[in-house]
This record gives C-alpha cells, structure tokens and sequence, in this order.
C-alpha cells in the first residue's frame, strides 16, 4: 500500500522574523492576522488529524510563515511541546519547521533536536549576492552555506526554498541558485515564482515602474529548466507556486506576477513536451501510444491535454499509457 504524506500547518506569520523584505507580506498570504496559542494550536492538529482517511499515513505538523528559531526559546519550546506530544503518540510521524538562514546556530539546533524536529527549511531566495540585496533579505549566500552545512551535519531534512524573479534575477543566476542547492545536500526543495502583493516594498517599486515581474508564460519557461536538474539529482520538489495564489487576485491583494494555481502543472507540460515534441518529427504510423510512468501521466498528457492536442497535429490517434518500470524522466513509445 502506497504511504500517502501530509501536512498539518500552523502559522507564524512575520514572529520572529526583524526584517521586511521587498516581497513579503506574510499576513496576506496567509490569510489572516491570528496567531495561534499553545493551546490553540493543539486544537488546531486534532482538528487536522480528524480530517485524514484512515490508512497508511506519514503526517508531519509543520509550523511555517516566520523565522521559527528568531523566537524567544520558550516561545519555540511551547510550540514544539505540543508538537512533541503528537510525535510521541505515534499520532504524527515528524515536525518541520521553516526559518531564516541567519538564525541557525549549534547551540539553537539543540532543542530542536530534543523536541524531535525532523526537518528544516531554509528560505534561501537566491544563492546570489546581489539578488538578496536588492530584496533586502538581509543574509548572504555565505550564511546559507553554513546554516545549511550545520543542519545536515546534525542529521536534519535539509530544504531549501528558492524565488524566480526576485529584483536582477536572471534565469542564469537561477540556475545558479539550483547547482547550490544541490550541492548543498538539500533533500527538498520549493520553487515560488514573485508575485507583487499589496502592501510591500516591492509593489512600491512595481507601481512607480521600477520593478517589472515575468509574465506567465516567462515564469514557466524559467521553472521548467529548473525542475529536471532538481529531478536528476533527487530533490524533492515539495511545491512549485505559491498555494491559493488566486484567492489573493481574487481578493485584490495581488497587483501582479505569474499567478496560477496549477503552476507546477504548466511548468510540468513543457517539461514534458520538450521530451516528447520530437516523436511528430519522426512519425511511423497514424497512431502512437506513450507509456510513462504514473506519477507523470497527468503532466505528459498536458494541462488541458495540451500536450496531446500537440501531438494530434500529426497522428491521427494519441493515447497514453502507465508503466512502473518506467523512471520518472523516462517514457517508452509503440507506433501503429
């Protein structure tokens, strides 16, 4: 039986955190001002476990949206000893947590060790200088260097969290930013495009015509070069995109950016049809079938069928296929 993963989220938003970077708005993304209590936050898990399938699960509660370890210690204690609780019940299978990567220490990563923690993400941005001034992250690349070389070395989940189209970002430098995290020893990773939201520096300089976002269309041409290096080097990419992004343009908080609840989708489309766009080339019958393997059905097939309504320009009939023998980059490919 496959072991399906979840996630209870809790979160922190901006607590901790002493600096505001050009795209952050934490509260606005999140969707609301509350911050919840210890006992709140019990509540809130039970709340979650409640709702889960029986099954073979693997559940993690993870607290997000701040800079975790830049609490006060027994502000961090409160919250992983409700945490811990679950993880000693067996009713959770591990905590994460997300933070800065300035506010890692020896003697911080202790307690978290103690309180079970499993995993640790980092938001890393950009592994370039310049880039992380411009967005007034207040770290460097060296600080991510060494907090990520600290968590690994006491035997954390390593993540590592990039943006595309920061301010002087360039896919280059992306791509930059994607050789480091895999050096780095990242197991996970999470691709968020910018989005211009009300009420940061960066809508500032969006509505004065100093920043300018990608489009679309430009942001899925950036994601889809990322993604296969992460794929071939066996990062997970846990999230491409920035959950309920539409609910923000529905609010009218978001001003502008590549905003697409079925990001990863798209990007997965043109991954796919990069693979695939030479099989009309050298068509040897009217019908093709495509196997794949399952994970990869829906993305080789295309958002909307994209990529089969491509390939039907030169066969007459396209089906598609699941084979798990199959690698996830791979496909296999029969011509009638």
């Amino acid at each position: 039986m496959q072991v399906r993963h979840f996630t209870i989220p809790i979160f922190v938003p901006e607590l901790g955190c002493p600096f505001q970077c050009i795209f952050c708005n934490q509260r606005k993304i999140t969707d609301g001002n509350k911050i919840p209590n210890a006992d709140e936050t019990r509540s809130l898990i039970d709340e979650y476990l409640a709702l889960y399938p029986r099954g073979q699960h693997h559940i993690e509660i993870g607290f997000f949206g701040g800079n975790f370890t830049g609490l006060p210690l027994d502000e961090q204690e409160s919250y992983l000893q409700v945490a811990y609780s679950f993880l000693e019940s067996g009713k959770v299978q591990g905590i994460r947590l997300s933070t800065r990567p300035d506010y890692i220490s020896e003697q911080g990563l202790h307690p978290l060790k103690n309180y079970g923690v499993t995993t640790i993400e980092l938001g890393a941005q950009s592994m370039d200088d310049e880039v992380l001034m411009q967005s007034s992250r207040g770290h460097t690349a060296g600080d991510v260097e060494m907090a990520s070389q600290m968590i690994v070395a006491y035997g954390f989940r390593l993540g590592l969290q990039m943006m595309v189209g920061l301010p002087g970002d360039t896919m280059e430098k992306s791509l930059f930013t994607v050789r480091r995290i895999i050096e780095l020893g990242a197991s996970e990773t999470r691709i968020y495009p910018v989005l211009v939201i009300k009420g940061t520096k960066l809508a500032e300089w969006y509505e004065q015509g100093k920043y300018k976002p990608l489009s679309l269309e430009e942001a899925v041409q950036w994601v889809k070069q990322l993604l296969p290096l992460f794929e071939e080097a066996g990062v997970d990419v846990t999230r491409v995109g920035l959950h309920g992004a539409t609910r923000l343009l529905h609010g009218k908080e978001l001003l502008a950016g590549p905003c697409h609840d079925s990001f990863r989708e798209l990007a997965m489309t043109e991954v796919w049809w990069d693979r695939l766009k030479g099989l009309g080339h050298r068509a040897k019958g009217i019908e093709v079938v495509i196997a794949v393997h399952p994970s990869q059905y829906n993305f080789a097939i295309g958002y909307y069928g994209k990529n089969r309504k491509r390939l039907l320009k030169h066969f007459r009939e396209v089906r598609f296929g699941k084979d798990l023998e199959l690698k996830v980059n791979e496909f296999k490919v029969d011509y009638f």
